[in-house]
């Protein structure tokens, strides 16, 4: 049997890791990235989840059409993102999915492949 993996016709893919950063394809993203089924870009995310801000996130949650959710990908272990950055997302229409980032890289192409309508914010990974 012969396994062939699945290209995502539309968006960027996460094809791997790479230091504290990601890869996608050819490229390698060094730090954290924000994401969209429009593409990606390297993102100077804060050391701590505790000091993510909506206005850090602009680039991404102001896209039409708009995202089902936000997908936070935390660093190298689950943090919870604060009550009150929540509910900021929430007020514009989405909802919050927290993981730790390589898990949230993961998913990523799975909710894609499944073309949902998500962006996501991936802090580094370590």
């Amino acid at each position: 049997m012969e396994l062939r993996r699945e290209e995502i016709s539309n968006g960027p893919v996460i094809t791997g890791f790479a230091g504290r950063g990601f890869r996608l394809r050819d490229r390698v993203f060094d730090g954290g990235i924000l994401i969209d089924p429009g593409g990606v870009t390297g993102w100077d995310a804060p050391a701590r989840v505790a000091q993510l801000t909506i206005e850090m996130l602009r680039p991404i949650l102001d896209l039409e059409p708009r995202a089902e959710f936000l997908l936070l990908g935390t660093g190298p272990s689950l943090v919870r993102p604060s009550p009150a950055f929540t509910r900021a997302i929430e007020v514009l229409g989405l909802g919050v999915e927290a993981m730790d980032s390589r898990a949230a890289a993961r998913a990523w192409g799975v909710l894609r492949q499944e073309d949902r309508q998500i962006v996501g914010a991936l802090l580094p990974h370590r």
